[in-house]
């Protein structure tokens, strides 16, 4: 079936022509020869991308760089789904009545009949009590299935330690975490002493799974946690070339004494 040409030429900024966009974009006779190329999986990686790119306009409020920004995250849904539909799997239209069905199953406390006052608190325990039974629906019946593989690894952590904490799997206290810390701590020297990669490598892994872990009980996202010393740490850095660059010199050429004295400065001077 051949794309509407005059809904795109209408130019109202409606769903329905981006949709007839991507569907000329992807014609075999008078599309691109580019977009029509494209596959679920060669796409992937720009629908991970415009998601970051979305937070990193969200963080550092550029509101008019969001509008845009959510456009072509939009614009990637539109992309699956057309080339879902060319498959005959489904189209925009299943995954907009998806959605909007899950929303509304998911929050029968504001689309049911008994419609009651909840807490945030509330809703997060009943939410996940909504999504374990569609899980069991979907015949995933372990507690971790359904956790995707592809997703940053702390992010991941995070999820995985949550589902299993549901069902009792987990530390009474952020003490008991900090002693885990301490052993596995231990772990990685042993390891580090044995001069084995691959042992290191996996109790490196235990480490920082733990940390993750621990975080969790402090109310702490490990994820936004490091974001930020990111970027705490680059500005820091930046503030020690600065200074170097008003003398005349660079990092590489300088002392680990004098940048250890700049940084110092910097973090006085840095909140």
């Amino acid at each position: 079936m051949p794309f509407n040409e005059k809904i795109i030429n209408e130019r109202n900024g409606n769903i329905a022509a981006l949709v007839e966009i991507m569907r000329a974009l992807r014609d075999r006779e008078k599309g691109c020869p580019w977009d029509i190329e494209q596959t679920f999986e060669s796409i992937s990686q720009y629908t991970i991308e415009e998601a970051y790119e979305v937070v990193d306009a969200i963080d550092r409020k550029d509101w008019d760089n969001l509008k845009t920004e959510l456009g072509d995250l939009l614009l990637q849904s539109i992309y699956h789904s057309q080339i879902a539909s060319e498959k005959e799997y489904f189209n925009f239209n299943d995954v907009v009545r998806e959605v909007s069905d899950k929303m509304v199953s998911r929050h029968p406390h504001v689309f049911g009949e008994d419609k009651v006052n909840k807490t945030s608190q509330q809703q997060i325990e009943d939410w996940e009590t909504i999504k374990a039974a569609e899980r069991t629906s979907k015949h995933q019946g372990k507690v971790l299935d359904g956790v995707a593989v592809n997703l940053p690894a702390l992010v991941r952590a995070i999820k995985l330690q949550k589902r299993a904490a549901r069902v009792g799997f987990d530390w009474p206290s952020y003490e008991n975490v900090l002693d885990k810390i301490i052993e596995e701590a231990r772990e990685l020297t042993d390891a580090a002493a044995d001069e084995n990669s691959v042992h290191i490598e996996e109790e490196f892994g235990d480490l920082l799974f733990t940390f993750v872990n621990l975080g969790r009980h402090l109310n702490i996202d490990a994820e936004i946690a490091l974001k930020k010393t990111n970027n705490k740490f680059k500005k820091r850095f930046d503030f020690i070339e600065t200074e170097l660059e008003k003398k005349g010199e660079h990092p590489q050429d300088t002392s680990l004494n004098e940048m250890d004295v700049l940084w110092e400065k910097a973090k006085k001077i840095l909140k």
